[in-house]
């Protein structure tokens, strides 16, 4: 009996738990909101706990969205090798569209008969 009696004297010990284990439980919470007490027990938290991650995920979520800004997207970055292919493959094809446009002067003046 002193056993037992000095289990629900101890100061019940809480749980620490990862970001990623707030959020499941924030949500579980949210879609089960009938077995929110069961939920908390089991996890050892307070309903001023899940207040409190609430309202840090919709600070953070609008914090997020506030960052973000429409239009073209930044460009991101290439590796070395890949710009140096990049590169030649464009000094070709520059080449290629100015011999291209040299010829078709060409047949233009033969056209107009010049």
């Amino acid at each position: 009996m002193d056993n037992l009696q000095a289990l629900q004297n101890a100061p019940r010990k809480r749980r620490h738990l990862s970001g990623e284990k707030k959020y499941q439980v924030l949500q579980e919470v949210k879609t089960n909101p009938a077995k929110k007490t069961e939920i908390l027990r089991r996890e050892g938290l307070f309903r001023n706990d899940i207040v409190r991650y609430d309202e840090i995920v919709r600070d953070a979520g609008i914090k997020a969205l506030g960052q973000m800004r429409p239009g073209k997207k930044r460009p991101t970055d290439v590796p070395a090798e890949k710009y140096e292919v990049l590169q030649r493959e464009f000094g070709i094809q520059e080449k290629a569209l100015a011999a291209l446009t040299v010829e078709f002067l060409k047949l233009k003046k033969k056209v107009k008969g010049e």
